[in-house]
Order: C-alpha cells, then sequence, then structure tokens
C-alpha cells in the first residue's frame, strides 16, 4: 500500500499541468467560419483532441487538393498530423499552416525525397 501511494504521488507530481481545453468553434468568426491560415500553433494545442484532428485532417484535404492529388496514405497521414501537432506544442505562435511546411519540408528530406524547381 505504502508503495502504491508513493507512486502515486510521483506519477501525479511528474504530469504536466493541465490546460484547459478549448473548443475550435471558439475560434470561428460571427459566422463561423475559421480562417485556417490565421490560426496559431497554440489554437491547436489547446484544443480538444478531436478538433485538432479534423482541423489536421482538413489541412491534409486542403494540401493534397492544391497538389492535385487524389490518394491518401493514411499511416503517413497519422504521422504527419503528431508531427505538426508535436511541432506546434513547442512553438506556439507559429502559424498552423507554417507548422504543416515545415513538418512536411522535414518529412521529406527523412525521406529522401527533393522537389525539383
Amino acid at each position: 500500500m505504502r508503495k502504491l501511494l508513493l507512486a502515486s504521488a510521483i506519477a501525479i507530481s511528474c504530469a504536466p499541468f493541465a490546460h484547459a481545453q478549448t473548443e475550435l468553434n471558439a475560434y470561428a468568426d460571427k459566422d463561423g467560419y475559421l480562417d485556417v491560415q490565421a490560426l496559431t500553433c497554440a489554437q491547436l494545442a489547446n484544443t480538444f483532441q478531436e478538433d485538432a484532428n479534423y482541423l489536421t485532417t482538413w489541412y491534409s484535404g486542403w494540401y493534397n487538393g492544391l497538389a492535385k492529388k487524389h490518394y491518401a496514405n493514411i499511416a503517413r497521414g497519422k504521422e504527419a498530423e503528431h508531427e505538426v501537432i508535436v511541432y506546434c506544442k513547442a512553438n506556439p505562435e507559429t502559424k498552423i499552416i507554417k507548422a504543416i511546411g515545415i513538418v512536411i519540408d522535414e518529412m521529406r528530406k527523412k525521406s529522401g525525397i527533393v522537389l525539383s524547381k
């Protein structure tokens, strides 16, 4: 019992401070629209996980549409989503749109993908 109490106390003291989660719609304008180019990493990192997942999926579709791609690599998409969220937690002032570009560039670099100019 004593070990359990000690382990619980250590776990609680090592846990990060919880931040209040904000619904994604709190960032919408009066008509319910989100300016996806203005959202910051702090807003992404501080929203509910379901909202963060939704938003990163939306961005993925947007980027793939711009590139005229009509395929999805689920595993790579989930990896990119995770990396964007990790990046955003470390860089809260960065716009999400910029964070996505940084993460995609880094993933390309790691995979040896070189874009022609």
